[in-house]
């Protein structure tokens, strides 16, 4: 597909410098469809009106070329209740792409028995916080601790440990100095997060290393990604299915050896490019983050600018790790992660607005919508 030929960009050009409201039919021209692209250039609609489906395109990717997003079926839910042929039909055409929401992910978390104990809801190891970086591991852990898992413990620089027990003394903190010393503790831990301010020194790789020898369950984030990218721990054909990697842009560009421009360009390629090459499930952060698995893809239109702040990510791979703990599949557990985080920013906006919003801004709320 060409990017849009110069009479229909001089077009587009006039249209976007005009000022005014601008309603886009089924897709803003000059926006591919399929992945969301510019191609070349496209309109930046007030408002987006799709025509029988949501397209891909408008959820993930060039979002703000959408505007506010709205759906006209001409019918289709109409011709499906009256038309039973049409709706057999139907259900043998396989979607593109499911959008996933809080509401219909929470039935992945079932109710606690009355005589549960911490046992029955695992034990999260965060594994992180290098020298100057403790705060990634702080934040990774309580969330991990308030989406509900049993027993959360930090694995980190000794300079940390007092700083995450001053912060939340129910978390049990270890000062490790070195990778031996790591093996030592991995055998209680069910769900292991790798990442959040792990660094890349010596220290860094020799706890990735040890993690990803225990074959468990596990949440690779941030600087574990930039390691994994590199191929000095871990192969990089080294496919796994109790996995989550949760990149932003930057560290899916470098694991798939590819550009920022390229992985935003199609998101949905990326993400299931990155999955096919590692497997388990790859969640791709951003506008419209799209979540990858051996089942397909999916998005979650959920969030908003205020998240561009530092520890968002951090937060989300300690609720993904607190799920899977609890007994989640590493895929319903990243879908529902995923929503809750994006939502819990938008009712944060609610109480204080974009900027200046917090990641640990978004914990009390993440627990009240895991709570319904």
């Amino acid at each position: 597909m060409g990017d849009v030929r110069a009479p229909s960009a001089a077009a587009i050009a006039f249209v976007n410098r005009s000022g005014l409201p601008v309603l886009a039919l089924d897709v803003p021209s000059g926006l591919c469809a399929d992945s969301g692209a510019v191609l070349g250039s496209a309109v930046v609609a007030t408002a987006t009106l799709s025509f029988v489906a949501i397209k891909p395109g408008l959820v993930s990717g060039a979002v703000n070329h959408v505007g506010e997003l709205y759906l006209e079926d001409l019918g289709l839910q109409r011709l499906r209740q009256v038309n039973e042929g049409f709706e057999q039909a139907l259900s043998v055409v396989k979607p593109a792409l499911k959008r996933v929401t809080t509401n219909g992910e929470l039935e992945a978390l079932q109710p606690r028995d009355a005589s549960a104990h911490k046992g029955d809801f695992g034990h999260v190891m965060v594994i992180g916080g290098g020298a100057g970086f403790g705060g990634a591991v702080i934040l990774a852990a309580e969330a991990a601790a308030r989406s509900g898992s049993g027993l959360v413990s930090v694995a980190t620089d000794p300079l940390h440990v007092v700083a995450v027990l001053a912060r939340r003394p129910e978390l049990m903190a270890v000062g490790v100095p070195s990778g031996q010393e790591l093996e030592l503790l991995l055998e209680r831990p069910s769900v292991l997060v790798v990442g959040p301010g792990l660094g890349r020194s010596p220290w860094a790789e020799q706890m990735l290393q040890q993690a990803a020898a225990t074959q468990k369950p596990m949440v690779l984030d941030a600087d574990a990604l930039n390691i994994l990218a590199a191929g000095r721990v871990l192969a990089k054909s080294g496919k796994r299915a109790n996995w989550v990697l949760t990149p932003h842009p930057g560290e899916a560009a470098r694991l798939l050896n590819s550009t920022v421009d390229a992985v935003q360009r199609d998101r949905y390629s990326a993400a299931r490019n990155l999955q096919a090459i590692y497997g388990g499930v790859v969640v791709l952060k951003g506008a419209g983050t799209v979540i990858a698995s051996d089942q397909g893809l999916m998005v979650a239109c959920v969030g908003n600018p205020g998240m561009a702040s530092g520890g968002m990510g951090d937060v989300l791979a300690g609720v993904i790790g607190g799920l899977m703990a609890q007994g989640l599949s590493p895929l319903n557990a990243s879908t529902l992660a995923v929503c809750v985080h994006g939502d819990a920013a938008d009712l944060a906006v609610l109480d204080g607005g974009e900027r200046g919003m917090l990641a640990s801004d978004l914990i009390p709320y993440m627990r009240e919508l895991l709570n319904p």
